[in-house]
């Protein structure tokens, strides 16, 4: 595909004028170029149903009284409270379980009841779900699968009124949202070589992760 043929997105644009709408639509803006009555009907969701309207009031108001203010553990807690979560899942990496134990009693003294389920529940060899032996971190021995789906199963018996990611591997985490059946939101997002800070990564790949820029496969 040549620069000429690609398809302008977001990522693209330089004025960002969807924000505050104090610039100019750029001419490949998907603002302008998604239809009116598409935009019309997603903004129903917003008015009408009820679990995205109480989800995303909650999320807009947590932004407009906490800019700023709350930390990512602070701003999950105020979020669960004004959609009236009750009990809180937690799906934790078995690498992080310091982290969710020091988040549970966080939860309780805020009055927020917890159910934490672990990334090895089950304790299922990698080799009983068709993993090969060679791609074990430690080959020759058991080393259990990570198990996000019966994560999310556990948790939904539970009947879990919110669920919350404490470092999930990339992928897990995509399998623990979709068959969470609770709204899912993440306090940790898992990064084993920066220190579960992912960005850093973003911020330093104009030296130390140059690598990063350079073209073909990791």
């Amino acid at each position: 595909m040549t620069q000429e043929d690609k398809k302008l997105s977001c990522t693209d644009c330089a004025l960002l004028n969807c924000h505050k709408k104090d610039k100019i639509f750029p001419q490949f803006c998907l603002t302008t170029h998604t239809p009116e009555e598409t935009i019309e009907g997603i903004n129903e969701l917003y008015r009408k149903d009820d679990l995205v309207a109480k989800l995303s009031n909650a999320a807009a108001e947590i932004e407009g009284t906490y800019y700023g203010k709350l930390t990512r553990v602070e701003e999950i807690i105020a979020f669960a409270k004004r959609i009236g979560a009750k009990k809180i899942g937690i799906a934790t990496c078995v690498g992080l379980m310091s982290e969710a134990k020091i988040f549970t009693k966080i939860l309780k003294a805020k009055g927020l009841e917890s159910y934490g389920i672990i990334c090895k529940v089950g304790a299922v060899d990698k080799t009983q779900v068709g993993v090969p032996e060679e791609l074990k971190v430690n080959k020759g021995c058991h080393e259990s699968l990570c198990n996000p789906v019966l994560q999310a199963t556990l948790l939904n018996e539970e009947k879990t009124d919110l669920n919350v990611i404490v470092g999930l591997c990339v992928g897990h985490d995509s399998l623990f949202i979709k068959y969470s059946e609770a709204p899912v939101t993440t306090l940790i997002t898992k990064d084993r070589v920066l220190g579960h800070n992912p960005a850093a990564a973003l911020y330093a790949s104009g030296f130390y992760y140059r690598r990063l820029l350079q073209e073909g496969d990791l």
